[in-house]
């Protein structure tokens, strides 16, 4: 029996819904309170259904917003609505779809498409017959209302779309069918349909490819379609197609960038932005640069044009005042996210030698935790310019991928534009071409080289332009070049010339009258202070002097970025900043910024991650601030994980926000290791107790958590071991588990595998019983091709600490991983972790000499990087080699020595040629 609405119900639920449009407060809440308790009755989606499309004689509004309610109702309660309630809604919206008004349609396909996702299309299968079949309607309204849903269902369920229901592939007849509305004579109905095929050229479909050429044939036909969201799409399309199926294009190669030339100067922005994309696609891709070479002529000066601001993007961004009085508006200050610590190492900058080769120099520039930041949304593009997409910064990053391609040449073309944007009459022309100078930095660099003493002294008279954004864009700029202005051909006395200047230019600006300039002087000084480090020691005073001043005249938004710039301030120049001038200079607002700041409000965030670099930096000159921000520390990590315990017993209660807790980890971890040994007291007086909490946070299940929990942890280890060893047994069986080769979050199993390597260093030989299954671990890590580098670094360095400690344990296996131990840690620059690393390899080695013999080449090549290697290498050697000669027989000094003066460069050290001297070999280098 087919259900029917009881009329009192009905009723009660029309009214409701039209009183809910109410502006007081009082009766939505109340209203609100009522709907969200119909959740209980089992057919109230049923009543839903029937106002949405049983009832054309209400006002659209209202049926809308029943639509709307029902919508969220599938999506929170799909897995309890009863299935006869579900084929009921199912039937309505289907045959509801033709509806008069066009609102009411697109929220009817809103309800399918909710459906199709929460329960997939083989709970459903009859939904694509029918809506394919509804396209063949001659009534406009329901092809309409058919291809909307359609189109979203593509959109949200394109993978399931390409597989196998009840033995049919729907793309196989879906493609086909939509490409033929590509010539509708309805603009909305050419819109879907071309949006539709778009879903799955990225996938690569088989189903699609199948139909390539019809749908290439087709999409050529809507190039010059009078719509422009049709021309969007199309261009959406040929950036989609360059990437995986170039084959189709290149025949046409010149009539499509014809093509997309044009459209990048299309007049609606929308298209423009689209068809920009397409530089950016094809610079991109290797194989195809041969055929862009011959169209940079004419691509390099339509992205000039479209790299000035319009006459609408200026009336939009505003900003030609002096509004440093001007508060924000929240909704103009981006999200902040934390970044958890991970613990790496600094390298040499070569890595020649034994193994060495191009591929090893190539990579050894590459950002030192690229590899496993996997987990993160890596490219968080530092340089602001490039956010909050549009054409203009679509276009500025084309040229920026062109140059890094096809660098001076490239250049070559870009000048004579360049010349006559840097020096044009209007500022607009003048911006521009700073902003394409600054795009071109890195791409272009050795042929700018010889241009930059002439254009930085005019960048850096350009900070004072009378126009706000020529003066912003000059500061990003000069920050793309600091590194040459740091490093000019002739320091020190070039230095003079370009460095101090920039840097008072930089500083000036800080405090400029305009939020836009300040934002973008404090990120540019953030990127010299990282070029430049110690350099800046001499001015550290004015320095400090200018930020702390900000401080007064930043509003919200920007005090964000001031916190970096002091953060980076003292990482760059570390201890040096530990004077108390300087200390009295720069804590009195960090610490007024401390008490301000509630416990909930998410700018603790920069502030934290602010302190956490200035307490590593300013060492012991710290300790007079530590007592109120450890306890405070403390207090996060306390309060958090008491909510988040609610939580668990209480879903309904809000979930706590974790970064809390993990900006307090980083923290702890920065006053660790500044105050060392004098953290003890702030440990062992905690309340709640500090490591009863690290405990849980070691197994907490946000990986970003496990990874602070775990440098802390290390830190701990090695500032106050004494606190650790009563939770030892615990920590370690936690932190076995988390070094993981199979690890999914790489930071985590990377911070564990250092910890477990200084709390090797304070056990000693009680480190015995975790040392096997330990060990195992972590030469999987070091011998495994997939490992990113600086686990691989940590993994080596944890392994020569255990034999230090334990050699006897550990150097029977030295024949499974001392080549790739070798091999990890030769290009690291000397420092304690590195020595006492080594000494527990040669501790290794004297347990078991003959355990290094395949890998002999690979040791001698890391001993000829240690600066500082230890008086017992004598011996050492001495045992490796007579072993060697023993094996190798007469054969062992010729091939060994070649071998050696080869892969040494000819260069080889004292230290080894005075034991080849011993057992007295000839040889010439």
């Amino acid at each position: 029996m087919e259900w029917v609405p009881t009329q009192e119900g009905l009723s009660q639920l029309l009214q409701l819904l039209k009183d809910s449009v109410s502006t007081n407060n009082e009766i939505h809440s109340m209203i609100q309170q009522k709907l969200d308790s119909f959740n209980k009755i089992p057919d109230y989606p049923n009543y839903l259904a029937y106002i949405l499309t049983q009832m054309p004689q209400e006002e659209p509004s209202t049926r809308a917003i029943a639509g709307l309610l029902l919508k969220n109702t599938i999506r929170v309660y799909f897995a309890t609505i009863q299935r006869d309630v579900l084929a009921y809604v199912k039937a309505l919206s289907i045959k509801g779809l033709g509806d008069q008004d066009v609102m009411v349609r697109g929220i009817i396909g809103n309800v399918i498409t909710t459906i199709v996702t929460r329960g997939g299309l083989a709970d459903w299968p009859q939904v694509l017959p029918a809506l394919m079949e509804l396209l063949d309607s001659q009534d406009y309204n329901i092809v309409e209302g058919a291809f909307g849903a359609l189109q979203k269902i593509c959109e949200d369920s394109s993978r399931e779309l390409d597989q196998d229901i009840e033995g049919t592939r729907p793309l196989n007849y879906m493609i086909p069918k939509i490409i033929t509305f590509f010539d509708s004579q309805h603009v909305k109905i050419r819109v879907y349909a071309v949006s539709c095929i778009n879903q799955f050229i990225l996938m690569r479909s088989n189903s699609l490819f199948i139909h390539i050429d019809a749908f290439v044939t087709a999409l050529f036909k809507r190039a010059s379609d009078e719509s422009p969201d049709v021309r969007k799409n199309v261009c959406q399309a040929l950036v989609m197609l360059l990437e995986v199926r170039p084959d189709k294009l290149l025949p046409e190669i010149a009539n499509v960038v014809e093509y997309m030339l044009f459209s990048t100067q299309d007049q609606d922005e929308q298209v423009a932005l689209e068809a920009c994309e397409f530089w950016l696609a094809f610079a991109e891709q290797e194989d195809l640069r041969e055929h862009l070479r011959p169209f940079l002529p004419r691509i390099v000066p339509v992205l000039l044009k479209c790299m000035v601001y319009s006459e609408m993007d200026i009336l939009t961004l505003g900003g030609d005042e002096d509004d440093t009085n001007v508060p924000d508006s929240e909704q103009d200050i981006k999200p902040r996210f934390h970044r958890a610590k991970t613990h790496t190492f600094e390298r040499t900058e070569s890595n020649g030698g034994a193994g060495g080769s191009a591929e090893d120099a190539s990579t050894a520039n590459v950002n030192r935790e690229e590899e496993e930041e996997e987990e993160d949304d890596e490219d968080l593009d530092d340089d602001d310019i490039y956010s909050e997409w549009n054409l203009r910064k679509c276009s500025a990053a084309a040229l920026d991928v062109l140059a890094t391609v096809f660098g001076n040449e490239l250049l070559e073309i870009l000048l004579p534009f360049l010349r006559e944007q840097l020096f044009h009459q209007e500022w607009k022309h003048r911006e521009c071409g700073i902003l394409a100078l600054g795009a071109v930095s890195e791409g272009c660099m050795e042929g700018v080289e010889p241009h930059l003493q002439n254009l930085v002294p005019y960048l850096i008279q350009t900070l004072d332009d009378p126009k706000p954004l020529v003066r912003s864009i000059t500061c990003w700029t000069l920050g793309r070049y600091s590194r040459w202005c740091v490093n000019p051909p002739n320091p020190p006395q070039d230095r003079q010339k370009y460095f101090v200047p920039l840097l008072e230019g930089l500083l000036r600006k800080v405090l400029d009258n305009n939020k836009r300039v300040q934002e973008a002087a404090c990120s540019a000084f953030a990127t010299l202070e990282e070029e430049a480090c110690e350099l800046l020691i001499p001015f550290l005073e004015p320095i400090l002097r200018n930020l702390v001043y900000a401080f007064s005249k930043y509003q919200h938004k920007n005090l964000l970025i001031l916190y970096d710039a002091i953060g980076t301030l003292a990482d760059s120049v570390s201890s040096a900043l530990n004077k108390k001038e300087y200390i009295e200079i720069l804590m009195a607002p960090l610490i007024e910024k401390w008490h301000l700041l509630k416990d909930d409000d998410r700018d603790l965030f920069p502030l934290l991650e602010c302190l956490s670099s200035v307490t590593t930096a300013l060492g012991l000159g710290f300790l007079p601030y530590a007592p109120p921000v450890f306890e405070r520390c403390v207090k996060l990590i306390h309060n958090t994980l008491l909510q988040y315990d609610m939580h668990q017993n209480n879903p309904t209660m809000d979930m706590p926000d974790k970064d809390f807790m993990i900006v307090a980890l980083d923290l702890l971890s920065g006053l660790t290791q500044g105050l060392g040994p004098e953290v003890e007291k702030f440990v062992a007086n905690s309340q709640p107790q500090l490591l009863p909490l690290l405990s849980i946070c070691l197994r907490d299940p946000v990986a970003e958590v496990r990874q602070s929990a775990y440098a802390l942890l290390g830190d701990l280890s090695i500032a106050c071991f004494s606190h650790i060893r009563p939770y030892l047994n615990s920590f370690m069986v936690e932190l076995i588990n988390q070094v993981d080769p199979r690890a999914e979050h790489v930071s985590v199993c990377n911070n564990a595998a250092w910890a477990a390597g200084e709390i090797a260093l304070q056990c000693g030989a009680d480190m015995q019983p975790w040392i096997p299954p330990l060990l195992d671990r972590l030469i999987q890590l070091l011998t495994s091709e997939t490992t990113p580098r600086t686990l691989l670094e940590n993994a080596g360095i944890t392994i020569g600490r255990l034999g230090l400690v334990c050699p006897q344990l550990v150097a029977p296996h030295l024949d499974v991983f001392s080549e790739a131990w070798c091999k990890a840690l030769r290009g690291i620059r000397d420092n304690d972790e590195k020595d006492t690393a080594f000494r527990g390899l040669c501790e290794m080695i004297q347990v078991n000499p003959n355990g290094i013999a395949k890998s002999f080449l690979y040791f001698c090549d890391a001993v000829v990087q240690w600066q500082h290697p230890p008086p017992e290498l004598n011996e050492i050697f001495r045992k490796i080699l007579t072993g060697f000669k023993q094996m190798m027989g007469p054969n062992w000094d010729a091939y060994t020595i070649l071998q050696f003066i080869k892969l040494c460069n000819n260069s080889i050290p004292k230290i080894v040629y005075s034991y080849f001297i011993i057992f007295d070999f000839t040889f010439t280098t």
